[in-house]
């Protein structure tokens, strides 16, 4: 039984270099999304202490709502979660879509 279970982290990497928990993790009814907040959620989710479908459950999110967050960080850092450049990193890496 034991082997069919996933063992999941005590910790993983934060998006600052600093060890993250589930208890560090934003509250559950967040509703300010800030850049921090975002990359810590994803970070939980990339060094697998949480699912991708756990993470959007427990914050009510969808998941490409999760993805674009996931894949802002991985394209151009954290400073691309900034709701007020969303637009200029859309433009940067898709040109042709306005």
């Amino acid at each position: 039984m034991l082997e069919n279970q996933k063992i999941k982290p005590a910790h993983v990497i934060g998006p600052l270099g600093e060890p993250l928990t589930m208890r560090d993790l934003p509250p559950t009814d967040t509703k300010r999304w800030v850049i921090r907040r975002k990359a810590e959620v994803v970070a939980a989710v990339v060094g697998g202490l949480l699912t991708t479908d756990e993470a959007c459950e427990r914050y009510s999110i969808c998941l490409e709502e999760f993805v674009s967050w996931q894949r802002a960080i991985e394209r151009s850092g954290m400073p691309a979660l900034r709701v007020t450049h969303l637009q200029d990193y859309r433009e940067s890496y898709h040109p042709h879509e306005k």
